[in-house]
């Protein structure tokens, strides 16, 4: 289980697209939004292997030009997807294929978010729920036994992707496909009830922007959430952009930090890999309602420039309420 859990919240690390028009909820990522592609002709099949329990969310066809950056890359559309049953949604895992059906590189996948419209973030109320979230090292969160997110028939998801292609090979006839494990509730001698867990996204920036500009030198940033619903975490990740050095979570009322993620790099400061913390043995790190937490961020820029939009930090995590009605509170009307 703890395997299970440190897999998890590893892939709980990117967050919402920027938005486009005054619909569209606030970024929460750490990459420039994609570039818009309004004729281009993807769209989104499922198919239900109901043996498995789990969904195939596929997107395309893409074009995938070779040697072509995300910001030049043709992009596919906003799509929904349309919750078909009442249950939980219990793991994801994300790839790249191209027309015959063999894996694309990893590196290809820059984004992927797949956001609820009729739920808010209990932290962020002005953001939509991230439920997924996934980049070409982050791409699979798999099953944590006796816990899942809950869903209803009818809940409308969001879908956004970027993708961007730095191979010699051109890919014409690419799809995006999302494995969604899922378990239904209860009937006869079906599954228990799973525990409801919520994702929580301590950022730097708060409920604005994730990404910010990144000054020379050393850049220090921190935000402050008030968790007004009790519960535990079950762990945290850290998530920084190149020249990310740490992330700290410490809880006020105790005086105490809850946890400090340093970033691995490499010999030019991108970041190879984030520790977790995993408080699943100690039976989660409790917050009382009323709690604040604060989180700081450390990066130091070598190169003598700004960097425009060049730096983000988030502690992502799982949440798990003492009283999963209270969270009722943030459902709402579908954002379009």
């Amino acid at each position: 289980m703890r395997r299970r859990l440190l897999r998890a919240i590893g892939f709980l690390v990117f967050a919402v697209l920027a938005p486009v028009g005054n619909a569209r909820p606030q970024q929460r990522s750490g990459h420039a939004p994609p570039k818009a592609a309004a004729q281009q002709p993807a769209k989104l099949l499922i198919s239900d292997d109901v043996v498995a329990h789990a969904l195939t969310l596929r997107l395309g066809p893409l074009n995938l030009p070779a040697k072509t950056e995300q910001g030049a890359m043709l992009q596919a559309p906003e799509l929904f997807w349309t919750i078909p049953m009442d249950g939980w949604l219990i793991s994801f895992a994300a790839q790249l294929v191209d027309q015959k059906g063999h894996a694309l590189p990893k590196s290809m996948l820059e984004q992927i978010t797949l956001r609820h419209t009729g739920r808010s973030d209990f932290l962020c109320p002005n953001k939509e729920e991230q439920i997924y979230a996934a980049d070409s090292e982050m791409y699979e969160w798999p099953a944590l036994h006796g816990y899942g997110y809950a869903v209803q028939r009818g809940d409308r998801i969001r879908i956004n992707a970027a993708v961007q292609n730095s191979t010699a090979a051109g890919y014409p006839q690419s799809f995006l496909e999302i494995r969604v494990g899922y378990q239904t509730h209860a009937r006869g001698s079906a599954p228990q009830a799973l525990q409801n867990v919520f994702p929580v996204w301590l950022d730097v920036q708060q409920c604005d922007d994730s990404v910010y500009e990144l000054n020379p030198g050393l850049n220090v940033r921190s935000g402050q959430f008030q968790f007004m619903q009790a519960g535990s975490l079950l762990g945290l990740r850290g998530h920084l952009r190149n020249f990310g050095r740490r992330i700290e979570v410490a809880d006020q009322a105790r005086d105490k930090p809850v946890a400090r993620l340093e970033a691995q790099l490499d010999s030019e400061g991108r970041v190879l890999s984030m520790p977790i913390v995993d408080f699943q043995a100690v039976g989660g790190y409790k917050i009382a309602s009323g709690a604040r937490l604060r989180v700081t961020v450390l990066y130091q820029n070598p190169t003598g420039r700004t960097l425009p939009a060049g730096a983000t930090g988030i502690a992502v995590g799982y949440f798990v309420p003492d009283d999963a009605k209270a969270m009722l509170a943030f459902r709402r009307p579908p954002k379009r």
